[in-house]
């Protein structure tokens, strides 16, 4: 039977996992910008903007999905038996696949504009969007072999606390962007565990670590990085 203190600690995990991820995603925004003559990035608790101009600018705005992408990807092989670990490698894979989903909806979003600046036409676009949710597909079988249970309910739970974490900004990227990159992958997990055989990993009732860890990431997003930290 699912705990609820079970549920609370993964949804805690999930919240830590999610900004870790949207994290390392605009830091690898920023970077490759800080590196490029006459870009200067700043970067925020929610967002990250730059001052000049560039023709690689818009090459770079698809360089932190890609990197979110790569530590998904890492994440799944190397941290299978921890569950903190396989929230990072569902947020890595699920935020960066949505992204180039997304494109047709959103072409003006990072991974659109990189797509624009290598010139791809509509069918190269919709030939790496039907690759994305191919692969959304496969990973959904992945984690549902492994995440436990309360998976779907921590999942939901934990979109209510990173809300905090994104404020202030507009109603789209405070909770709108979360939703959008998060539930379709609960949906599409909780679909394949009627079909598969499940490992999941052994639950813990703790949330103390994980609790803490949580609001020392907030006060880091809060206060550190919300007034903005100047990559030049």
């Amino acid at each position: 039977m699912i705990g609820s203190r079970q549920i609370l600690r993964s949804a805690l995990l999930q919240a830590l996992a999610f900004n870790l991820t949207f994290f390392v995603q605009e830091l690898f925004l920023v970077l490759p910008k800080a590196l490029t003559p006459g870009l200067r990035p700043t970067l925020f608790h929610n967002n990250h903007t730059w001052q000049g101009d560039s023709p690689l600018a818009s090459l770079f705005q698809g360089t932190g999905a890609l990197a979110i992408f790569l530590l998904g990807l890492g994440c799944a092989l190397f941290g299978r038996r921890s569950l903190f670990w396989l929230w990072m490698a569902f947020d890595g894979l699920f935020q960066s696949l949505t992204q180039v989903v997304l494109t047709p909806v959103f072409p003006g979003s990072d991974v659109g504009l990189a797509m624009s600046f290598f010139g791809l036409g509509a069918t190269a676009r919709a030939a790496l969007v039907v690759a994305a949710v191919l692969a959304m597909v496969f990973a959904s079988r992945w984690f549902a072999r492994r995440l436990p249970g309360s998976f779907f309910a921590a999942g939901l739970l934990a979109l209510l606390l990173v809300i905090p974490f994104r404020v202030p900004r507009e109603l789209l990227e405070v909770a709108v962007f979360p939703a959008l990159v998060t539930v379709p992958g609960l949906l599409c997990i909780q679909l394949w565990t009627l079909g598969v055989a499940r490992e999941p990993v052994p639950e813990s009732n703790s949330i103390g670590l994980p609790l803490l860890a949580l609001l020392a990431l907030l006060l880091v997003f809060q206060l550190l990085l919300r007034p903005g930290i100047r990559f030049y």
